[in-house]
């Protein structure tokens, strides 16, 4: 005759055997009931669901074993139930639990759509922005070369700031186009989480002049003397003896730099509400340009004009004009005098409609200068005689305070 501890322990034993699957089952069950339907499974239909089960499983244990169904074993088979019912309501619960805590419509948009954490997110000048950290070491892409150590670290040690109102996927899209704009990185792959930490992955530049060649056109370079301040989409033309090619400028090196770029005499005093202090000039990009005197220019050419730089030796660098605008000098001469454009049209039963130009006396009365009006047909500098009627364009020119003035009466 067998003592009770053995029973007892045997009874755990057979438990914990023949109570996997009916937990299993349950705990399933349990789940995708409450979450289908966020109601849970009552506790007597898990108890009959799991003794029902576990009878199955000990009734093929005892057809094995004939100590099992033996009478004298009695306080095992009581302790194997106890064992089972406890792990079938304990993974009953657990997978309530899951349910509760799933979310009901999980798609792949949902995904990407995730936000980042409020722990991240700064108020600099009233709005909302998130200062990206590049975590780890910048990682190399498969099938490019390895990016440099220079480039790693400036990468890793920028000041990476964006809207926080994005979702991460939209964040990592904006980091990896600024990082391959402002770098000029040949690829970059960019993987973001929660807190605003982003693992890179990027390509060094791949070589810049093919990106400037239009499709159909050959870049050349030839040796010769080379203008000063000369930049990038200048249009010039060589001249080698009776040969003459016109083309754009894409690079150059003389003097023994190259594109050596223009300093900026006083850049913008950088403010916590993100706008530049009163009294300071905006912050001006520096433009490449060329010191002058003996170098290398590459030019942008058709085919056949390549292939007769190409057997041109020391040709002359002339630089083309692009032309001046005269309007364009005209608008900048009378902003700067204070003089501002607008245009009126004139309305139905107003001081204007019906007279002319002389009569209203449009230069004395409201201190503006009429410059073009289109009465049937456009008049440039019209005279006092001009009829004025109803529908009229007019483009008048005077100080703000004058011009609202005159709107106010035209309309």
């Amino acid at each position: 005759m067998t003592t009770l501890p053995f029973e007892i322990v045997l009874g755990i034993y057979l438990g914990v055997l023949t109570g996997i699957i009916p937990a299993l089952i349950a705990g399933s069950l349990g789940f995708l009931f409450k979450y289908f339907t966020n109601v849970s499974i009552p506790g007597l239909g898990v108890i009959a669901l799991a003794l029902a089960i576990a009878g199955v499983n000990g009734g093929l244990m005892a057809l094995n074993d004939e100590n099992i169904r033996s009478a004298e074993n009695a306080a095992a088979i009581l302790t194997a139930i106890i064992v089972v019912l406890m792990l079938s309501l304990y993974a009953h619960s657990q997978g309530d639990k899951l349910a509760a805590a799933a979310p009901r419509r999980l798609t792949l948009r949902s995904l990407r759509n995730r936000t980042l954490n409020t722990d991240v997110i700064e108020f600099v000048g009233g709005r909302k922005q998130v200062r990206l950290t590049v975590s780890g070491e910048v990682g190399d892409i498969e099938g490019y070369p390895s990016l440099p150590a220079e480039l790693r670290a400036e990468i890793s040690a920028g000041e990476w700031r964006f809207p926080a109102d994005l979702p991460l996927g939209e964040l990592e899209s904006r980091f990896a186009d600024r990082l391959q704009s402002e770098l000029d990185l040949a690829d970059v792959t960019v993987s973001l989480d929660a807190n605003a930490t982003a693992r890179v992955a990027a390509a060094p530049p791949m070589g810049r002049t093919s990106k400037r060649v239009p499709a159909g056109k050959r870049a050349v370079s030839v040796s010769a003397l080379i203008p000063s301040e000369m930049a990038r989409g200048e249009e010039v033309r060589l001249v080698a003896g009776e040969t003459t090619v016109t083309g754009t400028l894409i690079a150059a090196k003389s003097g023994g730099k190259s594109d050596s770029p223009a300093a900026d005499p006083k850049p913008a005093v950088a403010t916590d509400g993100g706008e530049t202090a009163p009294g300071d000039p905006p912050k001006s990009t520096p433009t490449a340009t060329t010191t002058g005197g003996e170098g290398r220019v590459t030019v942008v050419v058709d085919r056949a004009s390549a292939r007769t730089l190409l057997n041109a030796s020391t040709p002359q660098v002339v630089v083309l004009s692009r032309g001046t605008r005269r309007e364009f000098e005209l608008v900048s001469l009378l902003r700067r005098s204070g003089v501002r454009f607008r245009k009126v049209t004139v309305t139905a039963g107003g001081p204007l409609d019906g007279h002319t130009i002389g009569e209203v006396s449009v230069r004395d009365t409201y201190n503006v200068l009429i410059l073009a009006a289109k009465h049937e047909t456009w008049a440039v500098a019209p005279r006092g005689d001009q009829p004025l009627s109803a529908g009229d364009a007019l483009y008048v020119i005077g100080t703000t305070e004058s011009l609202s003035a005159f709107e106010g009466v035209a309309t």
